[in-house]
């Protein structure tokens, strides 16, 4: 049996992760692709609890390291139990989030140190990395903006804007540092051509 594919979508808040996600889901349905779509943190049923834990408001005081190392407890749960089963079935994973957001937000937005991220990233994935990552950029400005109408912000929605601003530059970073994994996609444009672009780094899986 073929191997299915792994697809990781990512950005800073605002940046249209969900409609794209809808859509690259229903792309490859009707392709006759079968498809797994997943988030992070979460993605199985320890996974969201962690998840709760990581957004809740009532963790505002939560230390750094911690929120790291949760993270990372969930993406281990979610790589060993859901992405890895999937993908051996033959199946394509699409997830909501992945290791990069945790070298962005951890590491850019909480200003933790990078190779102790990847020191983690190793211990826990080894070399198993996604083979695609959409990186769905907007400015800061932009995205706060379109998150402005959400009912209730999570815990890491509430940060300022010099902190997204932080996330953004690694997220930019690291698409220099990875250009055959990570394709950057300027997210102000319209949610049309948005999605012509991304069928097309599909296409070439």
């Amino acid at each position: 049996m073929k191997k299915g594919k792994f697809i990781t979508i990512d950005g800073v808040e605002g940046a249209g992760k969900s409609t794209q996600i809808a859509f690259i889901c229903d792309y490859l349905h009707r392709k006759g692709i079968d498809v797994v779509k997943t988030r992070e943190p979460g993605g199985t049923d320890l996974g969201e609890k962690i998840r709760s834990l990581l957004l809740g408001l009532d963790n505002e005081g939560m230390h750094s390291d911690t929120e790291l190392l949760l993270m990372f407890s969930a993406r281990n749960e979610l790589i060993q139990n859901k992405i890895k089963p999937a993908l051996a079935e033959g199946k394509w994973v699409v997830s909501d989030r992945f290791t990069d957001a945790s070298f962005a937000y951890q590491g850019g937005g909480r200003l933790l140190n990078l190779d102790r991220i990847s020191e983690l990233e190793s211990w826990v994935q080894g070399k198993f990395q996604a083979d695609l990552t959409l990186l769905l950029d907007v400015g800061v400005d932009i995205g706060m903006t379109r998150i402005e109408s959400r009912k209730s912000k999570d815990r890491i929605e509430k940060e300022e804007r010099e902190f997204f601003e932080r996330v953004r530059s690694v997220f930019i970073d690291r698409s220099k540092l990875y250009p055959e994994r990570i394709k950057l996609i300027d997210a102000s444009q319209s949610i049309e051509q948005v999605q012509q672009q991304i069928q097309l780094f599909i296409e070439a899986l």
